[in-house]
């Protein structure tokens, strides 16, 4: 009677782990994929819902820019993703339904920059198509996409509340770390970070560089991007930076996109 042969081990850092603690033996070390990639966020509410006056402006910076740059366009939601809010909130939805639905917001602000930036390469791209950037770069394209993460029905519970923590801001972020890209670019229709708000307290004072920690130390009542973005700074391993710029302003994109540290900068 043969003998079995016994099954072939083959030899893994991870063969033998439970993956339900942390293993620091585990040397992990992620490749950045794409780092020269510029990912930039265009503002639902502060940038697209102000109409042609705004937009247009920004669409002639990326246009200029898209040869010596590879930009890679994500959109916010906006006062439409927070009347769908408003109103699924009201009918007791949970979190992930909120999120599945305020999603479609962004997108359809995806489709509308793509149709613009047509005539320049712009490309509408979903979450699937992500893996096709280096491609869409080698022809010349501008990829735009929602800047919702695809968590969904999957978005977990936010505390104390039933608004999604995980909206466009850290959807963008999260693109940012997995393209290995050093900085994420917010355009919004504010210099930056202020210490309050400035369209109510003229007097704010505007913060021109600040750490993730000092931020959160300070626990402002009102930021310029979404709370569980600085959190998540403190961890990132190639994202290590924010810039948030006024759109408003003509030319502050382009020096943006050169690198230059005009609005804020929030560093890890």
């Amino acid at each position: 009677m043969s003998e079995t042969p016994a099954r072939k081990r083959i030899e893994s850092a991870l063969a033998d782990s439970p993956l339900t603690t942390a293993d620091t033996s585990f040397d992990y070390r992620p490749v950045a994929l794409m780092p020269d990639v510029k990912v930039l966020k265009i503002g639902g509410q502060s940038i697209m819902d102000r109409g042609r006056k705004a937009v247009f402006p920004i669409l002639d910076e990326i246009a200029a820019a898209k040869d010596k740059h590879k930009l890679l366009l994500c959109t916010g939601g906006g006062t439409r993703a927070r009347h769908v809010y408003s109103v699924a909130s009201d009918l007791e939805l949970p979190t992930g339904l909120l999120a599945a639905l305020g999603g479609y917001v962004p997108r359809q602000n995806a489709r509308m920059m793509q149709m613009l930036l047509a005539k320049h390469g712009g490309i509408y791209i979903m979450n699937d198509d992500f893996e096709k950037l280096p491609l869409y770069f080698r022809l010349g394209c501008i990829p735009i996409m929602t800047g919702m993460p695809p968590f969904g029905y999957w978005e977990k519970p936010a505390e104390n509340s039933r608004i999604p923590a995980h909206r466009t801001d850290a959807g963008v972020f999260l693109t940012a770390e997995v393209l290995g890209a050093r900085r994420a670019i917010f355009v919004k229709d504010e210099a930056g970070l202020f210490e309050d708000d400035p369209k109510k307290n003229r007097s704010a004072k505007h913060i021109p560089r600040i750490s993730a920690r000092e931020l959160i130390a300070m626990d402002l009542p009102d930021l310029v991007v979404e709370r569980v973005v600085i959190e998540y700074l403190g961890r990132a391993r190639y994202c290590s930076e924010l810039q948030i710029v006024n759109g408003l302003e003509r030319g502050m994109l382009t020096r943006a996109l050169e690198g230059e540290d005009v609005g804020t900068i929030i560093t890890r």
